[in-house]
């Protein structure tokens, strides 16, 4: 076949594509469960985060084991839903994500830490840039916060990305959910404002929008677990 000509070009143009997908392909094949591994592993540093816990990658898996005594789905009602332990990535309980739709239940982690029992429940909301998530550790009487850790897609580095330092996490810690018997909800306001009927943390300065979105992150998704926080409050 001539070299020069129109056709062994395209031929060529599309072998080349074909191979070069073939090879992204099985990359991306090879690589997935490493991937999904990894993924688990900051999921269950993130969880241990909420509990002032900084576990490296090699102790993530067995801290989370030891501290985590149970994990299960929960109904809109506050009624848990047996047949889950979340020790497995595989489980429900460990797996669902409050952002999918088709989600069979709510995802409580529960924990034994100094004595007390903590719940750990899940939240997911939009920044500025795109997703923002969290984790929220709550005491048994159902409103006091033990702690609290966050993450983003894309937040602006120095501004809205600030969400995810400890810093911003540790304002949390003592905060309740709860007012004179009322799911409340805990606000994030302007640096030098403040709430007058919920407990309230600074958001961050220059990071507006992302503040704002974790004020709805907050309210919209931990209002899925009122029933069961109540519960527990009363």
């Amino acid at each position: 076949m001539n070299r020069e000509s129109n056709t062994y070009t395209i031929i060529y143009s599309v072998v080349m594509v074909i191979l070069v997908a073939l090879g992204l392909s099985f990359t991306h094949q090879s690589l997935l469960d490493k991937q999904i591994a990894n993924e688990n592993i900051d999921k269950m540093q993130q969880l241990l985060r909420t509990l002032n816990i900084e576990a490296n990658v090699d102790e993530a898996q067995s801290a989370y084991n030891e501290l985590i005594t149970d994990a299960y789905l929960i109904t809109n009602s506050g009624e848990k839903i047996n047949g889950t332990d979340g020790k497995t990535p595989e489980d429900p309980a460990f797996s669902t994500e409050l952002s999918d739709t088709t989600a069979q239940g709510l995802p409580v982690y529960e924990v034994s830490i100094e004595g007390k029992k903590v719940y750990i429940l899940p939240m997911s909301g939009t920044g500025l840039w795109g997703s923002i998530w969290g984790y929220l550790a709550v005491e048994e009487d159902g409103s006091t916060i033990y702690g609290a850790d966050f993450g983003h897609a894309g937040e602006t580095p120095g501004l809205g990305a600030e969400i995810a330092e400890r810093s911003f996490g540790l304002q949390f810690e003592g905060k309740e959910l709860i007012k004179e018997g009322t799911f409340r909800s805990i606000a994030v306001v302007k640096p030098g404002h403040s709430d007058s009927r919920r407990d309230y943390i600074d958001g961050i300065s220059g990071g507006t929008i992302t503040s704002q979105g974790v004020d709805k992150m907050l309210l919209n998704s931990v209002r899925k677990y009122e029933s069961f926080l109540m519960k527990l409050n009363s």
